[in-house]
């Protein structure tokens, strides 16, 4: 295992969206944010990926199987089949078996034992640093100490707890003391199931808000600031998948 994989393990590297209308969902995300394509052919089919700042970051594909529209997040692991037992000995569900992805590398894709959908990934070469434009991602469940036993158990995180006043919200931390995900119980009232979020960057939430708006866009929650911390919002995109966006507040 390279040096370059070690000090990943652990972090989200890579963000797929799976829409019922992949066409749709790629002209909407990058009117919205300006992000380039880049069609890659692995094996025999066509994956368009996104691209920004020069690197690609994620891609675009068809839902399966009649699944709605969702974006998926890929955690970079040493051994895709060894995690999927652990998963399912931690009372994980397998969504898609241990897979090849012809000259990428390995992934699964699997439930927690609430139900938030999850990928472990291993890079057949070096990974990619998911760096750039998804900033954060967070897991909204409905039993946050079942959530800390059970990532700790697959991915090898830990868990700290932060009090924002009217809650704790949880950070996951992956293996160099790194802060890699966040999770927060899901508040009373709110049906969405449990699920993982990721956020997107932005250099002004409100513009992006209401550029999304405009382009067909849902918005579940309007721009909100986290005192000392940023501003965000929660986005539906015209197909179904929900997504959050992000500005850090300038110190």
């Amino acid at each position: 295992m390279s040096t370059g994989v070690q000090t990943v393990t652990g972090k989200f590297v890579w963000h797929d969206n799976s829409s019922t209308d992949a066409e749709k969902a790629k002209t909407f995300y990058t009117e919205l944010f300006g992000w380039e394509t880049e069609l890659f052919k692995p094996g025999e089919m066509d994956y368009t990926m996104i691209k920004s700042g020069g690197k690609t970051h994620g891609g675009f594909g068809a839902a399966q199987g009649g699944a709605p529209s969702a974006w998926l997040g890929h955690v970079l692991v040493t051994d895709v089949d060894e995690t999927v037992l652990r998963a399912e000995g931690a009372g994980g569900k397998v969504i898609a078996a241990p897979m090849d992805i012809p000259e990428v590398g390995r992934m699964a894709v699997i439930a927690d034992p609430q139900g938030a959908v999850i990928s472990a990934f291993a890079s057949a070469g070096e990974p990619p640093t998911g760096e750039g434009i998804f900033v954060w991602d967070e897991l909204m469940t409905t039993d946050v100490d079942a959530a800390k036993s059970f990532y700790k158990e697959v991915f090898g995180w830990t868990a700290k707890d932060m009090d924002m006043g009217e809650m704790t919200y949880t950070i996951f931390v992956r293996a160099g003391d790194i802060d890699a995900a966040g999770c927060m119980q899901r508040p009373a009232g709110v049906e969405a199931p449990p699920h993982w979020l990721p956020y997107i960057g932005t250099q002004d939430v409100d513009a992006t808000v209401a550029k999304a708006k405009k382009l067909g866009a849902t918005i579940f929650r309007d721009g909100t600031d986290i005192p000392n911390m940023g501003r965000f919002a929660i986005i539906q995109d015209p197909t179904g998948a929900v997504f959050g966006i992000w500005q850090t507040t300038s110190s």
